[in-house]
């Protein structure tokens, strides 16, 4: 899972980046385009390696990419910015919501309207185009998709109703558009950088239909680099429940739609990130190719199962490990052993 960080120039997004990967730039790249590879926190990995004890455990991963800032190069714009976060699968949009000296009081709403334009704009201007040339070649008598075309024109009229394409769950999702990746079609997580004493969430029409959350980018970029005894000390005094990291992955997941599985044995306990309803076949492809084309059945057990019953050996014992087939959807905290032969 790759998210693009986006956000008006003065929001915080390097801050932010910073606050979410640990990672310090100094003032030679500050920049330059930044990715960081997160290991997303599960404390049930942390306990399915103590009860197995494997050579080798492995955390899913995310990764946040902040693009260059369009400030150092004089004749860029915030769109040909945009253009480098196409290829992401979500957008983290970064919203001022604190006073920075020199400047105007923050408007949530104002910023978030503005950027989010600009995003619907250049997905509109991409959707003529295409519709030209569909509309070109139709008349020069060759054949159209026309599944293509529907797709699009439905894309146009939201935009044109000042609605982002990803309000529409299957049309953003439209096998016809994949090709295009628009960027008003990618989920978006809309985070609110605020003040050090800021708990509250803005308050607007438009944030009610976007998956949102705070940080506190500047506070918790300091924390990031502490020692996990000071950063409990650090939570604990300005009342966060989990680090920034912490928070926007849980979000970034839900936002997505995201699940976990694992697979586990005395080689490795590894965690595997799929979408939520993933059958078994698609589940064991995600592990790899011949998996899934030799599969036979899975041996499923759930995490809270293994964990009352105490080990693998006892969970059998009880027959709580139990056989499923192609169809079954994978479930959160499901630990999987695929059975599979590629004679």
């Amino acid at each position: 899972m790759k998210l693009g960080i986006i956000g008006l120039p003065e929001s915080g997004k390097r801050t932010v980046f910073e606050a979410l990967s640990g990672l310090r730039t100094d003032a030679s790249t500050r920049n330059e385009p930044s990715l960081a590879m997160i290991r997303v926190p599960d404390i049930r990995v942390d306990r399915l390696s103590a009860m197995f004890q494997p050579k080798k455990t492995t955390y899913a991963q995310v990764e946040y990419f902040l693009p260059a800032k369009a400030a150092a190069k004089p004749d860029a714009n915030e769109s040909v910015q945009l253009a480098s976060v196409r290829d992401c699968d979500a957008l983290l949009h970064v919203v001022r919501n604190f006073r920075r000296y020199g400047t105007e009081a923050p408007n949530p709403e104002v910023d978030f309207r503005q950027l989010d334009g600009e995003l619907m704009l250049a997905d509109q201007i991409s959707i003529e185009k295409r519709l030209e040339r569909i509309e070109a070649d139709r008349k020069r008598g060759k054949k159209i998709d026309a599944e293509e075309m529907d797709a699009l024109s439905a894309c146009h009229a939201l935009l044109d109703r000042g609605e982002p394409i990803r309000r529409e769950e299957g049309l953003a999702r439209h096998p016809s558009l994949r090709g295009f990746a628009f960027f008003s079609a990618k989920p978006m997580l809309v985070v609110f950088n605020n003040e050090d004493d800021n708990d509250a969430m803005p308050q607007a029409t438009c944030f009610e239909k976007e998956s949102c959350a705070v940080v506190k980018a500047k506070l918790e970029q300091e924390m990031a680099g502490m020692d996990p005894e000071e950063a409990a000390v650090f939570l604990s005094e300005f009342h966060l429940t989990a680090s920034a990291t912490d928070r926007v992955i849980a979000a970034s997941y839900r936002l997505m739609g995201l699940i976990s599985f694992f697979t586990v044995g005395e080689d490795e306990v590894k965690a595997w990130t799929i979408t939520r309803s993933t059958v078994a076949l698609d589940a064991a492809g995600v592990i790899h190719s011949d998996i899934r084309k030799g599969f036979i059945r899975a041996e499923v057990i759930g995490y809270e199962e293994l964990m009352a019953a105490g080990s693998f050996a006892e969970a059998r014992k009880k027959g709580l490990v139990r056989l499923e087939g192609k169809t079954y959807e994978i479930q959160d905290g499901d630990i999987v052993h695929f059975r599979f032969n590629v004679g």
